[in-house]
C-alpha cells in the first residue's frame, strides 16, 4: 500500500510479504520497508515473533521489536492451515518479493514454494534465508547465527590465543545475511525489468559470514597456514591494535599505512622507528608487530585517553575507543549525521532508535513508526483482498486470522 508518506521513497509501490521470524529474514525486510516498500509481516495468532519477547521488555514488548520491525504491516496468520496458505497465495499472487527463513522445504510441504506462487505470479522473487542454504548435505539441519558464525570461519578468529573463542555480541550472522537478502533483492528486481521473471535467492547464514573473511581461505590454500585468534590485534596488519592507557582505558590505535606509521612513531617520540627502511611497509612491520606494539603501549600508558586522542587526531592518525550505548547516544557526531532519531510510542514515550541507512540525497529513507501491535492491520490486508465479514468471522472463529 502506497501512501503519500511512501510515494517519493525509492521501493514506493513495492509489496514484500515477510514469512519469517527473529532476525535474518525480518531484518531484511526492514531494510526495504525504510525506502518505502509496503511489507505485509505475516505472524503466528497469539504469540507473534519470537522476537516480541526477546532482550530487554517494556510494557509486554521488546524494545528491539520497535526497530526491527517498524514501517511493517502485522497480519496474524497461521500458516499451519489449508486456510492460511490459501491467504497467503492470494497476498503472494500479485506481490513483488516474498522473504522467508524458515528451514528449507517448509513452505513446499505447505504448497507455497517457490514453483507453486511463481506459477500464479511469474515476477515474484522469493528471498530464502536459512542456516545453510536450499541444497547441500546441510541443507535440513537447522542454523541460527551463532552457528553460520562458527561455520563460516568468524567464531575461530574470536578471543584471546589459547582461549576459548568468544562471540560478537550481536547477531552478526544474521545481520550480514540480510544485508546479502537485500542485495539479491534489488539484483533480482534489476533483472525483472528486463526480462519480466522472477528468481529465488538462496542465501545461507554461513555463507555470509564465509563471504566476510577476506584472505582467510586463499591463505590455507597456498601455505596451509590457519589464521589463528589474536585478541585486539589485526594479523598481518600492523599496528592496529588496542593499547591501554594510563587510566586503565584503552584506545583503539590503526597506524597501518606507511605514511600513518611515521607520523605515528614521531607522536610517542620513536623517531628511529618512523625512518626505519624495515619499516616503511607493512610486510616489514608486521615482522616486528610486537616490537612496534610494545613501543606504542610504552607511550599510551604514559597518558590518559583524552590527551591521547587529541595528540593522534592532530596528527592525522586513525584512533579511538569502544563506545558503550552511553557513548553513542551522547556523541555529537552520531547526533549531527541523525544516526540517533526519536519515535513516539503508542503511550506517547519517545525511544530512541538507530537511523536509517544508506544515506541517499534525494530519496533518504524514512524512519516511520515502531512496531506494530500483533495482527495491528489483519483486517486492513483482508480489506485489500476483498475477503468479506462472514469469511472472516469464520477464520476468526477457528483461530487461523
Amino acid at each position: 500500500m502506497t501512501t503519500p508518506e511512501t510515494r517519493q521513497l525509492p521501493l514506493a509501490g513495492l509489496k514484500v510479504i515477510e514469512l519469517g521470524q527473529l532476525i535474518a529474514g525480518p531484518f531484511a525486510t526492514k531494510l526495504l520497508g525504510e525506502f518505502g516498500a509496503d511489507v505485509i509481516k505475516i505472524e503466528p495468532p497469539g504469540t507473534g515473533d519470537p522476537l516480541r519477547k526477546w532482550r530487554m521488555i517494556e510494557d509486554g514488548t521488546s524494545l528491539w521489536w520497535h526497530v526491527q520491525t517498524r514501517n511493517k504491516r502485522s497480519v496474524s496468520l497461521d500458516l499451519r492451515t489449508a486456510e492460511g496458505q490459501d491467504l497467503v497465495r492470494r497476498l503472494a499472487a500479485d506481490a513483488d518479493v516474498l522473504v522467508e527463513n524458515f528451514r528449507p522445504g517448509t513452505l513446499e510441504q505447505w504448497g507455497l514454494g517457490y514453483a507453486a506462487l511463481s506459477a500464479a505470479n511469474p515476477g515474484l522473487i522469493m528471498v530464502r534465508v536459512s542456516g545453510y542454504g536450499q541444497t547441500g548435505p546441510y541443507r535440513d539441519k537447522p542454523g541460527f547465527g551463532v552457528i553460520g558464525e562458527a561455520m563460516g570461519g568468524l567464531r575461530y578468529l574470536t578471543g584471546q590465543p589459547g582461549e576459548p573463542s568468544v562471540r560478537v555480541g550481536v547477531s552478526i550472522g544474521d545481520s550480514l545475511s540480510a544485508l546479502y537478502a537485500v542485495i539479491g533483492t534489488l539484483l533480482a528486481l534489476q533483472e525483472r525489468h528486463r526480462s519480466g521473471q522472477g528468481q529465488e535467492i538462496d542465501v545461507a547464514l554461513y555463507e555470509s559470514v564465509f563471504a566476510m573473511m577476506e584472505s582467510l581461505l586463499p591463505e590455507y590454500d597456498a601455505s596451509g597456514q590457519v589464521r589463528e585468534p589474536s585478541g585486539s590485534a589485526l594479523p598481518g596488519i600492523t599496528p592496529s591494535n588496542a593499547y591501554r592507557t594510563r587510566d586503565g582505558d584503552y584506545v583503539l590505535i590503526a597506524g597501518n599505512g606507511d605514511s600513518i606509521f611515521k607520523r605515528l612513531m614521531s607522536v610517542i617520540g620513536r623517531p628511529k622507528l618512523a625512518e626505519d627502511t624495515e619499516l616503511a611497509h607493512n610486510d616489514g612491520r608486521t615482522r616486528r608487530a610486537a616490537e612496534i606494539d610494545a613501543a606504542i603501549e610504552a607511550w599510551s600508558r604514559q597518558h590518559g585517553r583524552d590527551e591521547i586522542l587529541a595528540a593522534l587526531d592532530e596528527a592525522r592518525v586513525p584512533a579511538g575507543y569502544p563506545y558503550t550505548a552511553a557513548d553513542i547516544a551522547h556523541d555529537p557526531h552520531y547526533l549531527a549525521r541523525e544516526m540517533i532519531q526519536s519515535f513516539t510510542r503508542p503511550d506517547g514515550r519517545p525511544l530512541k532508535v538507530p537511523g536509517v541507512l544508506p544515506k541517499l540525497s534525494a530519496t533518504p529513507g524514512r524512519l516511520g513508526q515502531g512496531g506494530p501491535a500483533l495482527g495491528a492491520h489483519t483486517e486492513e490486508v483482508l480489506d485489500e483482498l476483498g475477503i468479506d465479514e462472514a469469511t472472516r468471522a469464520k477464520l476468526r472463529d477457528a483461530g487461523i486470522i
